[in-house]
């Protein structure tokens, strides 16, 4: 009888056991997550930059008087537009006027030092020194007189081109010193407009001039116009620590255009990069510049890598780092993924 209970004892543990091992295989067949990859290949091509930017034009000038003094008058206000040699603005004249009759008197008293030194010397009463210092009087009086009437001339400021006031930055009554702007000029009307976008060093490298744009402004309703690389900056901005690069649309504008007018453009470089091109669908946790992807060594276990984004276009993302060990980048299934995953490729 006790050989029996034991024989009975001994199937219903084996039978738990066996039970247990089920479960296990079921929980872990269950943890195996079905996912579709791709191969990856580094690719040779030329990768479109996206920017944004501000209309402006070629030929913005800042203007201001030569002298500083009191403002008597600006005669624009922003927006105006202007011809060439037309008076913007003017000084008060009190001050310069003096100096220039000051320097002028002292001009008339040297010419008749001058002159007394030549007859005294021609009767040899004066010395040639003498003779020689009223003549270097005469012409110090001279240039000093020049110089005046030359500042007095430029009391005023006068349009250097036909175009628009884009900024007026002093008024009337307000003491500015040499040089100091007074209105912000450019030669709109010429329809030399480009706009001007910042770039991040690498985008900056490989954009040449000559390389074909294409510009979209919402003020004309998303309408895309043709473009090219004008220019590019030798230096960074050190208010934006970025790199800039104009462009210019091909052609006469349809549309009406204003400084600091938005823009967005998507330039295409000649010069061709390697990179890799994968799916939109496969980035996690990304932003413009970087995101997270998954991939796979082995075919059965998941890896969570950090990858560099160049740039993304029609649902294609361009990366530039993080793949270089990958084989396999999964597709689809990565939403249930951590890293270390078991997965199961199934296409």
């Amino acid at each position: 009888m006790k050989k029996i209970c034991l024989l009975i004892s001994l199937i219903a543990v084996f039978s738990a056991c066996s039970s247990k091992k089920k479960e296990a295989a079921a929980t872990t067949a269950s943890e195996v997550i079905p996912v579709s990859v791709i191969s990856l290949q580094q690719e040779t091509i030329t990768r479109p930059i996206q920017a944004s930017g501000v209309f402006t034009t070629e030929d913005e000038t800042y203007l201001g008087f030569k002298i500083g003094g009191v403002i008597q008058h600006v005669f624009v206000k922003e927006g105006d537009a202007v011809k060439a040699g037309q008076l913007l603005a003017s000084l008060n004249l009190t001050e310069i006027k003096a100096q220039v009759q000051q320097a002028q008197i002292m001009l008339e008293k040297a010419q008749r030092d001058h002159a007394r030194a030549k007859n005294l010397y021609r009767d040899s009463v004066a010395t040639l020194e003498q003779f020689q210092n009223a003549k270097t009087g005469l012409e110090i009086a001279q240039q000093a007189y020049n110089a005046g009437a030359f500042n007095q001339s430029y009391a005023e400021i006068r349009a250097v081109k036909s175009g628009f006031v884009l900024k007026k930055l002093a008024n009337d009554g307000q003491v500015v010193g040499p040089g100091t702007p007074v209105v912000l000029l450019n030669g709109a009307n010429k329809g030399n407009w480009v706009l001007k976008v910042g770039l991040i060093d690498r985008d900056w490298a490989a954009t040449q001039a000559g390389d074909p744009a294409e510009i979209t402004l919402d003020a004309a309703d998303g309408k895309t116009f043709n473009a090219s690389v004008l220019a590019k900056s030798e230096g960074v901005d050190p208010v934006t620590g970025t790199l800039w690069v104009s462009l210019r649309i091909s052609g006469t504008p349809t549309a009406q255009l204003a400084a600091g007018l938005f823009g967005k453009a998507k330039i295409r470089p000649r010069k061709q990069i390697k990179s890799w091109v994968i799916p939109y669908d496969a980035i996690l946790d990304g932003n413009a510049t970087e995101g997270y992807v998954f991939i796979t060594k082995d075919g059965k276990t998941a890896e969570k890598v950090k990858i560099q984004i160049s740039s993304i276009d029609h649902g294609k993302v361009f990366v530039s780092a993080g793949l270089e060990e990958a084989k396999s980048l999964i597709t689809s299934g990565n939403a249930y993924l951590d890293a270390g995953s078991a997965i199961k490729i199934v296409r």
